[in-house]
């Protein structure tokens, strides 16, 4: 506990204004944010090619592509979920298809029916689940992918990885598998990496969908809040909750 006495919550959002606002949801659930970025982005500088359908699965995406002044044309502009909606409409693009559950598995339960003979552009980071092309194959769809930025661990990470290590961290908010691996190699680079995990097991985890909730498992994390909806906000909440009934 800090010493503060308000339970120590790690969140690993981008150094942006996600992080920000992830701090002022937590402290407004009445906990400490323990801020400690996990991803940054590399843009790479291209732009989607062009297709039937063309996918975004990041409102990072949503706004590299906007800067780089990229025309949809006639294509259908297929969003993730509410944010990534937010930034295309803010930039003047019209979205045309949101899948009720904001994952790769949503999105192929969305097109599979829509897209079979059709071509497909995937816009994304280079860290996409294989779920969504191979799902889009499947249903009969021809299926591109366009990196648009790379996800790389931030220099100076680990600060939540030294806590949970030695028994000072309380919950986690793990918003995408790269996020856990990340932890792990900062807490790796430090030589804590299986006291982390200890930590961890002894605070509350809250992971953002199953594919998170597989890689975390798989590393030996125990996990006890995947939120139904697929959002920091609903992650953070859950989580907290999970915290305050212990």
């Amino acid at each position: 506990m800090s010493d503060t006495d308000r339970p120590r919550v790690a969140v690993f959002r981008p150094d942006d204004e996600r992080l920000d606002a992830a701090r002022t949801l937590l402290a407004d659930l009445g906990v400490e944010p323990v801020a400690d970025p996990m991803l940054a982005v590399e843009p790479t500088g291209a732009t989607p090619q062009d297709g039937e359908y063309v996918v975004f699965t990041s409102k990072t995406g949503a706004e590299l592509v906007a800067s780089a002044g990229w025309d949809s044309g006639d294509a259908t502009v297929v969003a993730i979920g509410p944010k990534t909606t937010e930034a295309l409409e803010a930039a003047g693009y019209a979205v045309d298809l949101v899948p009720d559950d904001y994952s790769s598995t949503g999105l192929v339960d969305l097109l599979a029916d829509r897209t079979d003979g059709a071509g497909v552009e995937v816009a994304r980071s280079d860290h996409g689940s294989p779920v969504l092309l191979e799902g889009l194959r499947d249903a009969g769809a021809a299926v591109h992918e366009t990196v648009l930025y790379r996800l790389v661990r931030p220099d100076g990470a680990g600060e939540s990885a030294e806590l949970a290590a030695a028994g000072d961290l309380d919950a986690a908010c793990f918003t995408s598998s790269l996020t856990v691996e990340h932890f792990l190699d900062a807490a790796d680079a430090r030589g804590l990496r299986a006291a982390a995990i200890v930590g961890l097991n002894a605070a509350v985890v809250g992971v953002i969908g199953d594919p998170t909730r597989e890689t975390a498992e798989s590393l030996g994390i125990d996990v006890d809040v995947v939120p139904a909806e697929a959002t920091f906000e609903a992650l953070a909440r859950e989580t907290v909750a999970a915290l305050r009934e212990r």
